[in-house]
């Protein structure tokens, strides 16, 4: 049937208001952290339904778990995908992109910021909301008060970093940590599908032990040694911003060593018995 020349004129003209209010509203500076906040807590949800869908027909063994564990499967699918778009984004920003090298003079590389490193920000501050917020919900099923410290320091200095424009860069570079995620996720996977005495859970910790070791160890390291390259240029930020630099990577590093520790000992033992 065809389509009347009002009709289409209509459409066009309803389309024209749309991309006039995104532009203007949506994505537009003073708007950008607070659209993209809540974007990244509805793509949270629409992952952790999609999760719960695909899991249902697809993977056998979710039918038997518990309510609380099938909880957690979704959230850690959630996990995964951020884990997996912030990295890509982090990666980008902080090696590729222009933004942040020292070449550029545009400005003290702690004061850069841009629309996509805005809108990134934006995304896993939602995305640290929503987890965080099951994790209160249902603690201690979800995890103990380590993930909520975690949480908590990571949700404070992203949302800082966002607001204020200051020292995104280093927020970036803590966060390209997140590399680590979908491998943490896929040996609870395996342990839960009752794989844990298979060749793939040993792969799994394999890959865990120096993914740990190159993105939460060896990434923190050149992370402070940076700081101490552009100390003249850190301790111009705001004195909140200037503790976070410091104290955020520092607690989350002591963590990280902590957690690595842990990794070792279960790669050493899974080892032993495999020979």
């Amino acid at each position: 049937m065809a389509v009347s020349r009002k009709t289409v004129m209509t459409i066009k003209s309803y389309q024209n208001q749309a991309e006039t209010l995104v532009k203007s509203y949506l994505l537009a500076d003073p708007f950008m952290p607070y659209t993209s906040i809540l974007g990244g807590i509805f793509l949270c949800k629409m992952v952790y339904d999609l999760t719960q869908l695909i899991s249902t027909f697809y993977i056998k063994s979710y039918a038997s778990l518990t309510k609380i564990q099938r909880i957690e499967w979704n959230s850690r699918g959630i996990s995964s995908i951020h884990a997996i778009f912030i990295t890509v984004l982090s990666l980008y920003l902080v090696f590729w992109s222009d933004l942040f090298s020292d070449q550029q003079l545009a400005g003290l590389v702690t004061f850069r910021s841009s629309p996509l490193s805005v809108f990134g920000l934006g995304v896993s501050v939602g995305y640290f909301c929503a987890d965080l917020g099951m994790l209160l919900w249902l603690y201690p099923s979800l995890g103990g008060m380590e993930y909520v410290l975690h949480h908590s320091l990571s949700g404070i200095a992203v949302a800082y970093s966002m607001f204020s424009g200051e020292g995104q860069l280093y927020t970036y570079m803590i966060l390209i940590s997140e590399i680590t995620t979908p491998e943490i996720n896929m040996r609870w996977y395996l342990d839960t599908a009752g794989m844990k005495r298979s060749s793939a859970y040993l792969i799994n910790g394999i890959v865990i032990f120096f993914s740990w070791l190159g993105a939460r160890i060896l990434l923190f390291g050149y992370m402070f040694y940076h700081v101490y390259l552009h100390y003249d240029q850190v301790i111009q930020m705001h004195p909140f911003g200037y503790l976070l630099v410091f104290a955020v990577p520092a607690v989350l590093a002591i963590m990280n060593l902590m957690w690595f520790g842990k990794i070792i000992k279960g790669l050493m033992k899974q080892l032993a018995k495999m020979q």
